[in-house]
């Protein structure tokens, strides 16, 4: 992932808070550390400034933006390693770390996001099409950022998963509207750039969205009821549903 030349160009990376990406946070946070240790080593006078200067650049200036589990206590946070300590930088990276140590941010927030990180149960290589756990969280926050206006069609999305995740069985038809494609995927051993031909979500699509998951994202409804005020027409809303139980997440 570090390697990537789109992880290495980006200012502001969202990736989501769940522990297999943990790393990626890490990653991204820490290119920031090692880029402020290059310039206090330049300060004392180690390096000559064109050298120091050229390593901060390539180390270090990203942002990484991260939802707040589920949603359901808030909405995104975003963390820099100006608001963290070397004692704190590794519990940031944990879900209890973002909500404890990042800064809240909310609809009306005027942020790019140059790349997006997202997990996967498993992802087929061949029809470019991910599953995540069923809870439809990646993609609702997908169409969230979307409505900010902080990503567009160009935004790379790259998942991180296992080789034993790779499969080739997800049928390019059994993808819904809102169904988020990647573009990158990364495992221990490869890359590969799927070159995917998928519409990305362009939105929140209101008529898919259930009043029972509506009804646990308060974030959901406030975007719902401020379209509503500011269009003056009353949104759909989608089929009743049973909701999947709540997937564990480890800290």
């Amino acid at each position: 992932m570090s390697e990537l030349q789109v992880f290495k160009e980006a200012k502001c990376v969202k990736v989501n808070p769940d522990t297999p990406q943990k790393q990626v946070r890490f990653l991204t946070l820490n290119g920031l550390r090692y880029a402020q240790n290059i310039y206090q080593i330049w300060m004392v006078g180690w390096w000559d400034h064109g050298c120091a200067y050229y390593l901060c650049l390539r180390a270090g200036g990203k942002k990484l933006l991260t939802p707040q589990p589920r949603l359901r206590t808030g909405f995104f946070s975003v963390l820099e390693y100006s608001m963290l300590s070397p004692d704190t930088i590794k519990e940031s990276c944990t879900s209890v770390g973002v909500a404890k140590y990042g800064k809240p941010i909310g609809l009306e927030e005027k942020i790019k996001v140059d790349l997006i990180v997202v997990g996967s149960v498993a992802v087929d290589p061949k029809t470019r099409a991910r599953l995540g756990k069923g809870e439809g969280f990646a993609e609702l926050e997908y169409g969230m950022l979307r409505y900010m206006g902080s990503i567009d069609d160009s935004t790379p999305i790259v998942t991180s998963v296992h080789d034993e995740q790779l499969v080739d069985d997800i049928p390019i038809d059994r993808l819904l509207v809102h169904d988020v494609p990647v573009d990158i995927i990364c495992t221990p051993t490869q890359v590969i750039f799927t070159n995917t031909s998928i519409p990305k979500p362009q939105g929140i699509y209101w008529d898919k969205l259930s009043p029972e998951k509506l009804g646990q994202i308060k974030i959901l409804r406030e975007l719902k009821r401020k379209i509503e005020r500011e269009t003056g027409e009353k949104l759909p809303t989608g089929p009743s549903e049973k909701l999947p139980p709540t997937a564990r997440r480890k800290r």
